[in-house]
């Protein structure tokens, strides 16, 4: 897989995507049920190891080559539940990739290729939001294992999961000391159901893709499931929060140009007046504006992930392309509803659950406003405002 380029991948992953039409992501959609059946299409093709070590049986490429994968499940029928099906399958495992021993490796990395083990994201609390500081969930040394008690929220596929990659305080602060990011642990682990509860989430879309509360209940977990030094969880989930930024813009931005698709088909074919919608500038103008405005976050991905995949700082180039991918995505599917008229509020022209799913990268995995916070702060040298 490490000589494809991205147009290659595009090509392969459309082939798998076309597969699975409006129809299947419909029902998967209306019955709230895991769309295994893709997630297996995709695993059986190699997909899911696409940033993993050739050694381990990966493809071995980077981030910008995950982006153009994403991107094109984005742009399928499945759009952001497509997306969710294996999207933390991409961006998570990469902690393991650079700071994990090769022992961890050799035993961690080949079964999340092959989709055997399925893993979930357990990072954000209930109390805590995005203020990682205060993570509360407490993992207890006890000679080899750690004992770890707590909660997380926003936990998506634990339904279904198998592990869990899961940040932790290992290091409490003393009485009357600030809490900083300092002290936290990362492990990657068997999701334990004798010891860890599973809530299921209603939520506005993305029904297809299950999103969870989890209660952690003395869960014993190795010392050698630990990624990295004891203490530098935070640290080392960089190296999966900037991809995770780079990637949700991207699949923001499949969803994006796919309403848009859909609406210039239904302007061509919906004649009122005796012609097209299509042929009136209030359809026009708002659908090339967005058209415009997804090219353009589309540039900022591509900077965001050259920059990652040569090692350089992209912190602010990452949340960028997030802030910028969500931003023309929604709007999008706001103009790709409005020019269906009536027919948008309708389940069978789809736009509907497009425009329901594109919320997702507007308020996670940050906000648009934290986003904005960062750049002011990080970037123009403003003073902190919270």
């Amino acid at each position: 897989m490490n000589d494809l380029d991205t147009q290659d991948i595009r090509d392969g992953i459309r082939t798998v995507c076309d597969r699975f039409d409006d129809k299947y992501w419909r029902h998967k959609d209306a019955a709230h049920e895991f769309p295994r059946e893709f997630r297996t299409a995709l695993a059986d093709g190699g997909w899911l190891g696409i940033t993993m070590p050739t050694e381990h049986g990966g493809g071995g490429l980077g981030i910008t080559h995950a982006a153009a994968m994403m991107q094109t499940i984005g742009e399928s029928a499945g759009t952001m539940a497509a997306c969710s099906t294996v999207h933390v399958n991409i961006f998570g495992p990469q902690a393991m990739v650079v700071h994990g021993t090769e022992e961890q490796k050799t035993a961690m990395i080949p079964p999340l290729v092959s989709g055997e083990d399925q893993p979930c994201f357990g990072v954000t609390e209930a109390d805590a939001g995005l203020d990682t500081s205060k993570v509360a969930t407490r993992a207890v040394r006890q000679g080899d294992t750690y004992l770890i008690n707590g909660s997380k929220i926003w936990t998506s596929t634990a339904q279904v999961a198998n592990k869990i990659i899961l940040l932790a305080r290992t290091t409490p602060a003393e009485p009357g000391e600030r809490l900083t990011t300092e002290g936290l642990s990362l492990f990657y682990t068997d999701l334990d159901r004798k010891h860890i509860e599973v809530k299921e989430i209603r939520k506005m879309g993305r029904a297809a893709v299950d999103s969870n509360m989890i209660f952690i209940n003395d869960l014993e977990v190795p010392a050698a499931h630990r990624i990295g030094p004891e203490g530098a969880g935070f640290k080392i989930l960089l190296d999966s929060l900037n991809p995770e930024r780079i990637l949700i813009a991207s699949e923001a931005i499949g969803i994006g140009r796919r309403a848009v698709s859909k609406a210039v088909r239904y302007a061509k074919e919906r004649v009122v007046f005796d012609r097209p919608i299509g042929s009136n500038q209030s359809i026009q103008h708002p659908l090339a504006e967005s058209w415009m405005e997804l090219e353009a976050a589309q540039l900022m991905v591509a900077h965001a992930a050259g920059l990652y995949d040569s090692g350089a700082p992209c912190g602010a180039e990452a949340n960028t392309a997030k802030f910028l991918g969500a931003e023309a995505a929604f709007r999008a599917c706001d103009r790709a509803v409005r020019a269906h008229g009536g027919m948008g509020y309708a389940a069978e022209y789809d736009v509907e659950r497009y425009f329901r799913e594109a919320m997702v990268p507007r308020i996670a995995p940050v906000s648009r406003e934290m986003v904005l916070s960062y750049i002011a702060e990080r970037v123009l040298g403003l003073p902190r405002s919270y």
